[in-house]
């Protein structure tokens, strides 16, 4: 076997020479069978070593870049400040090359383009060049089996992808031989990070204001005044497990979703007591947590998150916000290129979207041309992330849930459970819409948000 599995990575172009084999070998075994728990204690151990790869030139090892990702003692702070430096060493860059064609690589490849980073994207690699364009964003699209047409093995590669895919798409650009690789997944701080900063050119460029969190709070606050903000985190019965400890989040109030359709009691909090709308949690997803708070909770600031996406805050900057005149706290919004309906319609149901545009169109037509705006625009914001004052989460929930009443009656049930979300899907555009109306008369400011990624 060890044997077998030597001679496919000697052709598949790995590393080879003296224990170095023998570490390779476990490590790609451990990879193809998703170890992640062998991979990390094995990282420890060989961390600080490097290797040369095929081309001969040294560079860090896959171990320890395995074990940079899998390093979970960074605070969120720690991270965003990696992420910032980053974006740093980003902007000194030379040439990169951008992994993927898709809905992803299409957000990042624009956003490096454009202000405020002007990078010079060579190629976009891709795996299989029958189900990719031969251009994109007016580069060419290349295959990792067309060796001739591959960029310097020293590239930096960009690896643009949604979580799921990092760990096979790595294994393919190490059998290529590049090895200098960045990733920025959708959901990553560093990408975050990343579409932030285009995002506040574009609002430059389109005179809009971009306000942010920490410039805006108090100087002073009383931390016993922390207590007058009401942040829940939403939790399910099928959420994944998760390594990298939340103590620092302990401000957070655990709420269970769902908690009508599952026998487990993962909380104190659980959104089926009172006046609830648990048992439609498949359709409506953390929307029946919101619910719950709307109807049974009286804090005068309220707040929503997920148990892997969380406000990158403490329990000062939560007092400081009780005394602030802020109305409204979102996070960094995500980019859809070219326009959020046209990508709506790619990932999802567009009839869905229709039955939305209609439900506005008769329950509060003055609501159309912001939902028109958003629809043709470049952003939305995700997650149904938010913290509001008690009167702005009155005020939208009385606007939303009658909506999303509408779109539940109007909508065709989905056997694919994922578009099943469609409830939740709609109400993360439509938090948009509301805010779009309204941008005017509240005061709305962007936070940090710290996703719990699975290689963390």
């Amino acid at each position: 076997s060890d044997r077998r599995c030597r001679t496919r990575r000697r052709q598949e172009g790995w590393p080879a020479g003296g224990s170095c084999t023998l570490w390779n070998t476990i490590l790609w075994s451990a990879v193809q069978n998703r170890c992640w728990n062998s991979i990390r204690e094995l990282c420890r151990g060989f961390a600080a070593g490097y290797s040369r790869n095929p081309a001969g030139k040294k560079s860090r090892s896959f171990v320890a870049q395995c074990s940079r990702n899998l390093d979970r003692k960074q605070t969120p702070n720690q991270r965003q400040k990696q992420a910032e430096k980053t974006v740093s060493l980003l902007r000194r860059a030379g040439r990169l090359a951008v992994f993927g064609a898709g809905t992803v690589a299409l957000e990042v490849g624009t956003c490096l383009i454009g202000a405020p980073y002007f990078l010079d994207i060579c190629c976009f690699l891709v795996s299989r060049p029958e189900a990719n364009p031969a251009q994109f964003l007016g580069r060419q699209v290349v295959s990792l089996d067309r060796r001739e047409l591959l960029p310097p093995r020293d590239t930096l590669v960009v690896v643009a992808s949604m979580e799921r895919s990092l760990e096979s798409i790595t294994i393919c650009l190490h059998r290529a031989g590049f090895y200098n690789l960045l990733y920025l997944t959708f959901e990553s701080d560093l990408w975050s990070c990343i579409r932030g900063n285009y995002y506040i050119e574009y609002c430059r460029r389109n005179r809009k204001e971009y306000l942010i969190l920490d410039r805006e709070l108090p100087l002073e606050g009383d931390i016993k005044d922390a207590e007058k903000v009401s942040i829940y985190s939403v939790r399910s019965h099928a959420d994944r497990v998760i390594r990298e400890k939340r103590r620092r989040f302990s401000w957070e109030i655990p709420i269970q979703a769902g908690a009508a359709l599952s026998p487990e009691e993962l909380c104190q909090v659980r959104d089926h007591r009172g006046e609830n709308i648990s048992s439609k949690n498949r359709e409506y997803c953390e929307l029946t947590a919101l619910y719950w708070i709307w109807k049974n909770t009286a804090s005068e600031y309220v707040g929503l998150c997920h148990y892997r996406r969380h406000f990158v805050l403490d329990s000062l900057q939560l007092a400081r916000l009780s005394r602030s005149d802020i109305h409204m706290v979102v996070t960094v919004p995500v980019l859809n290129f070219p326009s959020v309906g046209a990508v709506y319609a790619q990932d999802h149901i567009q009839r869905d979207w229709e039955v939305m545009m209609e439900g506005i169109e008769k329950l509060c037509p003055e609501y159309r041309g912001a939902a028109e705006c958003i629809r043709d625009g470049i952003y939305y914001y995700a997650y149904n992330m938010f913290i509001a004052r008690r009167p702005v989460l009155d005020e939208y929930c009385s606007w939303l849930f009658p909506l999303l009443s509408y779109c539940e009656k109007h909508c065709a049930k989905k056997e694919d459970p994922y578009q099943n979300r469609h409830i939740g899907f709609l109400a993360e555009r439509l938090m948009t819409v509301y805010i779009k109306q309204h941008e005017d008369r509240y005061k709305i400011v962007h936070a940090e948000k710290h996703f719990i990624e699975r290689y963390v």
